[in-house]
């Protein structure tokens, strides 16, 4: 298991902001509005609310920056596909994240996080394709895995690599935030590319 002594929330970067010059690496994770995404970054924290869960969807406007063991960036794109959201703040939302994705010097990997409970949507399907277009390979984390029957897995990640189109090879962990299922398994995938890893809990 991942050892975490230090976690916080650094920066906070909205529409308007200049993105931060930062030397640590950074880890992104995007994903609709209702997907998870504040529940898998506590998860990997091993924090229960730092990253703010809300039961409205569409709350995160801004690019969140959490610093871990003062290495490496979680970085928390805004949700999409927020319905109530207005057409001018889905735009101001999309622009931001396309101006990080291709403009931060240390993002080494994109998480995209969909809902194995359900067929990719379209603004899922977008946003794959301009993660693949911004130079990345990303990895879809399905999200809500204790949601199904255990026999229902297999085919349901087929529908997610079959709806999202994904590339061959691209890696899919399932992932529960209630049992922690997966948790080890992205931060080996974290850890692999950025070299960022620690010695296992012994506990």
């Amino acid at each position: 298991m991942k050892i975490i002594k230090d976690a916080q929330l650094s920066l906070v970067c909205g529409p308007t902001s200049r993105l931060p010059e930062l030397d640590q690496l950074q880890v992104a994770f995007a994903g609709k509005s209702n997907v998870g995404k504040s529940s898998l970054i506590n998860a990997l924290m091993n924090r229960k609310n730092l990253a703010r869960t809300s039961s409205q969807p569409g709350k995160t406007q801004t690019i969140n920056f959490y610093e871990i063991n003062h290495e490496i960036f979680l970085v928390d794109l805004p949700g999409y596909g927020y319905a109530r959201a207005s057409r001018e703040a889905q735009a101001a939302w999309g622009k931001l994240i396309e101006k990080y994705l291709r403009g931060s010097k240390q993002l080494k990997m994109v998480f995209l996080l969909v809902d194995i409970r359900h067929d990719p949507g379209n603004n899922d399907v977008m946003m794959y394709d301009w993660i693949v277009k911004s130079g990345y390979e990303p990895v879809i984390i399905a999200t809500k895995l204790d949601k199904i029957k255990r026999s229902q897995i297999p085919k349901q990640l087929k529908t997610l690599r079959e709806g999202l189109r994904l590339l061959p090879g691209t890696v899919i962990i399932p992932f529960s935030a209630l049992t922690k299922q997966g948790r080890d398994e992205i931060w080996e995938k974290i850890d692999s590319l950025t070299g960022t890893g620690t010695p296992e809990e012994t506990d």
